[in-house]
């Protein structure tokens, strides 16, 4: 499987997400400074406060997008070798009796972003390091077990094949 799409579909959904903090950013500020009659803001000065912060919080998250873009503009997933461990970049299949099998793509950020496999074949589920699953994964071989706690339950899986 081409690891680069994968890469730039990553970044395509990731810009996405960065426009829309900027607007909303920019929308909350605006409406922060401006939404309101002078009367209506000294009666209920939260409301101002609340847009504030509403701009301050995307203002933060378009941020971290942009470091996200950055990493990602640099990122070369390598090859894993047949019989190799999990590692970043890595493309690995899991199964368990309670939610059948999953394709995820362990990057070094995006994660919960959903891709498309070639073609439109299939879907991809981005993990990271920083996850539970991403953690539980790292290291392993196909074959062998992973198991991670998420939401206070305990989930086992089986790692099918890793590329």
């Amino acid at each position: 499987m081409d690891k680069q799409r994968l890469v730039a579909q990553l970044i395509d959904r990731l810009r996405v997400s960065l426009e829309a903090a900027e607007s909303a950013s920019e929308a909350a500020a605006e409406e922060a400074r401006s939404g309101a009659t002078p009367a209506e803001k000294r009666e209920d000065s939260r409301t101002a406060l609340e847009f504030s912060r509403m701009a301050r919080s995307q203002a933060e998250r378009a941020a971290r997008l942009r470091d996200d873009l950055r990493t990602l503009a640099a990122f070369q997933p390598a090859p894993v070798p047949r019989g190799g461990r999990v590692d970043v970049g890595a493309i690995v299949e899991i199964e368990s009796d309670d939610d059948g099998g999953r394709t995820l793509f362990l990057a070094p950020c995006g994660a919960g972003e959903e891709l498309t496999g070639p073609g439109g074949d299939g879907f991809l589920s981005v993990v990271t390091p920083a996850s539970p699953i991403g953690r539980a994964l790292l290291g392993k071989r196909a074959g062998e077990s992973a198991e991670a706690r998420i939401a206070g339950e305990l989930r086992e899986w089986t790692i099918s094949w890793v590329e």
